[in-house]
């Protein structure tokens, strides 16, 4: 038995950490690609924007329909639209080199697929795997998944100096049909509904809110996120000209600091599947708040020589381990606390709210970076996630543990 649910875990998630590969080559080398040529902050924060905003304005409406619907069909439906749209972006440049700004709104499409495609396929996970076993398994999602960003953009390095745009579009397409064959070939058992209960998304909506909100401490946990996701999520659209208008360094450079952060991930994802089953979630949790500000902070004090490059790298491993440090117990505590039949709406929220943090902090962050530069907002950044995981942890340990639900709260 324990056997069964490894093979099939491991089987969906193989298939996925090959389909992020290309994924991931093709983000990075698109960014590189706006990076590199217009040298703007405020076109990579424009398209970090576009990136997040169908999590914001979607997130809650696509949860409905990932609980409604067969999770094996969602993710399947998800992966082929985000391949499809580098598809499309690819047979665009046989006309020519098109415009800056069609890059960004690539990246907001392939975003709409990742609103249904992310809670679909944490709500699997529970389908599949035992819930003593939840960490584990995240961890070892997490392994592969932190292998393939690592290659991803070692991989979009490689293929942006030696082959066309277009060529490369195709890996994210490549990749979404091999994801897509192994959720297929796997046999997962849906959740059941009544027959009788009528699609009623904002009374859906607002169970799933329900759900998250009677747990105060989970709440305390996501309110902090929030705060600090909106100064660090903007980190993500600045990492590109940290390394090539700051540094002064290379395509390779600029993917070997992603390499590191996936690096530092994979190295968490290794210890949590090791040790597996993690009672106090909410503290490592916070632990791993701690150290993306602490690491995120040195590297606003770096002055712009290649020396200082090196110890930029590093601290953007410790990053990505922190980040798994927080992510994987916090998942697993959600997939064990929240009914199966709202784990969807659950996780949708939570992404929503984590995207909710981005076009503020971009809003924020853009001017200040394009006028001061990049390495002062990764100075603000550390000291602010910093601050608030310190509040959320000092608020938390007053608030008792809730006991898990095994049905969707009843709404008067």
């Amino acid at each position: 038995m324990e056997q069964k649910w490894k093979q099939k875990f491991l089987t969906i998630a193989t298939g996925q950490a090959v389909s992020l590969i290309g994924s991931s080559a093709v983000q990075f080398a698109l960014i590189w690609w706006l990076s590199s040529e217009t040298g703007s902050p405020m076109l990579l924060a424009f398209a970090g924007l576009l990136a997040f905003l169908p999590q914001l304005l979607l997130g809650p409406f696509a949860g409905v329909w990932v609980d409604r619907l067969k999770r094996k069909v969602v993710v399947i439906t998800a992966d082929l639209f985000i391949g499809t749209t580098a598809l499309v972006f690819a047979a665009c440049f046989l006309g020519g080199q098109p415009p800056f700004w069609s890059a960004c709104v690539v990246l907001g499409i392939r975003a709409v697929g990742g609103v249904f495609h992310t809670p679909a396929i944490q709500a699997i996970v529970p389908l599949l795997v035992p819930k003593e076993e939840l960490v584990r398994a995240n961890g070892w999602s997490q392994f592969l998944q932190s292998g393939a960003f690592m290659l991803g953009p070692v991989i979009g390095a490689l293929l942006y100096g030696v082959l066309p745009m277009p060529v490369i579009l195709l890996t994210d397409f490549a990749g979404a049909l091999v994801a897509s064959a192994t959720v297929a070939v796997v046999k997962i058992k849906e959740i059941e509904h009544k027959e009788s209960q009528q699609a009623n998304f904002f009374r859906e909506m607002r169970q799933g809110a329900a759900v998250i909100w009677r747990d105060k401490k989970l709440c305390v946990l996501l309110a902090a996120t929030f705060l600090c996701m909106v100064f660090f999520n903007p980190l993500a659209s600045y990492y590109p000209l940290m390394s090539s208008s700051y540094f002064m360094a290379s395509p390779f450079h600029g993917s070997l600091v992603e390499v590191l952060y996936a690096l530092g991930m994979m190295v968490a994802a290794v210890v949590a599947g090791l040790f597996g089953k993690v009672k106090n979630k909410f503290f490592l949790a916070y632990i791993g708040l701690f150290g993306i500000g602490i690491s995120t902070g040195i590297c606003g004090f770096l002055p712009a020589t290649m020396w200082a490059f090196w110890i930029f790298a590093v601290c953007c491993m410790f990053m990505g381990g922190s980040a798994n440090f927080y992510s994987i117990p916090m998942i697993a505590y959600m997939q064990e606390n929240i009914p199966l039949q709202a784990q969807g709406r659950a996780f949708s929220l939570f992404q929503s709210l984590l995207s909710a943090a981005m076009p503020i902090g971009l809003l924020v962050s853009g001017p200040i970076a394009e006028k001061e530069g990049v390495q002062l907002w990764f100075l603000i950044a550390g000291i602010a996630v910093v601050l608030f995981a310190a509040v959320g942890s000092v608020v938390s340990k007053g608030i008792k543990a809730v006991p898990a639900l095994d049905h969707e709260p009843d709404l008067e």
